[in-house]
């Protein structure tokens, strides 16, 4: 790492910050807004349960990913080319959804509904791809904990916006006006990218040694990238590293729910924890920047599973307020550090020019593995009980630290 690497220009930040809130609007929207309406308007929870479904092509975008860094626009440049035409598609399918009644889109335009939902994720995960790509380019590696703070931050962010913010505009400001702020402010943070002067700045190189674009570009690719040296233990540790988070974060609010927490004191909650998060997020960019890529992981590494441990000392104490949020507060500031190291120590793994479809690849492995243990919180928390899970989810999150420390050893011996 190049201690004397500049820091990016505002507007690189400005760029970085907006492209990630671009995702992050829709997002919310899909994640935390519209089950809440669906569910006002009566539709079947087996329905609604659909919406996770929704998410794949975020799963499933490796499949393309290589041709997202092989192919470029001769005119726009090789990242703006395709950011500006996904990121407008977002902003026409956000734009029909407020000119369609909600009596329609919850009702016999369900499935019309679901389609737009289904299209506006698979253009805002391709748009990851090649924004993703970009940051790396864009970034010395020195700042890259910065650029992921600005990845992790804009996104929640965005988040945040159109899942809380939404939902508290809707009943003044009706369906369509609401939506149509949220077609406006996608199209804001679109202003940065179409100033971009990628084509100088960053002129497209094609790498020579895969110039065939046809099927077996998506093999030759990820070959290549699975060849690099230390890549396959790498891998295991992008898998594993936020284990421990991925099991014990999804059982906290059922846990508070047990304890008699309403559903506005959960939303102040998450509300102010989000905003925890973004600051984390910041703080361990900034760090990530003074101490290097290493000491980042193993640090927020276990201040992340010591998060998660303490989880269990609120097991009984829901009416104790100020315990709950100094916990879950802590846990968010160390989620949002860990997540920038790891994502940041991603980007390093990165060949030049192939920075789109290799870090997706990273980002699908983690997202998959998480996803899964996930899925099993709710089992394990009732065979162990709450305080079990947390405790072991914990235990888990730094015995995976060990992998950190082999892959280090490996590559610097």
């Amino acid at each position: 790492m190049s201690p004397t690497a500049s820091r990016p220009s505002n507007a690189t930040l400005v760029l970085l910050a907006s492209l990630y809130c671009a995702q992050g609007l829709p997002s919310g929207l899909i994640a935390h807004s519209l089950p809440v309406l669906l569910r006002q308007h009566d539709v079947d929870l087996a329905l609604i349960g659909l919406l996770k479904l929704l998410a794949l092509p975020w799963l499933l975008k490796v499949l393309w990913a290589p041709w997202i860094d092989r192919l470029a626009s001769p005119r726009l440049g090789h990242h703006r080319g395709w950011i500006l035409p996904l990121q407008s598609g977002v902003i026409v399918c956000v734009a029909a959804l407020a000119l369609l009644a909600p009596q329609t889109l919850f009702g016999s335009g369900l499935w019309l509904l679901l389609g737009l939902l289904l299209l506006i994720n698979l253009l805002a995960a391709t748009q990851d791809i090649a924004t993703d790509g970009l940051t790396v380019r864009l970034l010395p590696e020195r700042w890259r904990g910065l650029g992921n703070s600005l990845q992790v931050g804009g996104y929640k962010v965005g988040m945040i916006v159109s899942g809380s913010g939404l939902l508290l505009v809707i009943d003044p400001l009706g369906w369509s006006l609401a939506l149509g702020l949220l077609a406006g402010l996608i199209l804001l943070m679109t202003v940065p990218i179409w100033l971009f002067p990628e084509r100088r700045l960053l002129p497209f190189q094609p790498a020579l040694a895969e110039t065939a674009l046809g099927p077996r570009l998506l093999l030759n690719h990820y070959r290549g990238l699975l060849a690099q040296p230390g890549m396959l233990l790498w891998l295991a540790v992008v898998l594993t590293f936020k284990l421990g988070d991925s099991l014990g974060s999804p059982m906290i609010k059922p846990m508070l729910v047990d304890q008699g927490w309403s559903t506005g004191a959960l939303g102040q909650l998450t509300l102010i924890s989000s905003l925890a998060g973004i600051g984390g997020a910041l703080l361990g960019g900034l760090l990530y920047a003074r101490i290097g890529v290493l000491r980042a992981l193993i640090l927020f590494g276990a201040l992340q599973a010591i998060g998660i441990a303490a989880l269990a000392l609120l097991v009984g104490q829901g009416a104790n307020v100020g315990l709950v949020y100094a916990v879950t507060l802590f846990e968010q500031v160390a989620d949002g550090m860990s997540t920038v190291a790891l994502f940041a120590a991603m980007m390093r793994m990165c060949r030049p020019e192939h920075e789109g479809a290799d870090f997706t690849l990273q980002a699908s492995a983690q997202l998959l593995l998480s996803g899964f243990v996930g899925a099993s919180s709710g089992v394990l928390a009732k065979a162990l009980g709450y305080e079990g899970l947390f405790v072991g989810a914990g235990v888990l999150g730094m015995l995976v630290l060990g992998g950190v420390l082999m892959h280090a050893r490996r590559t610097q011996g």
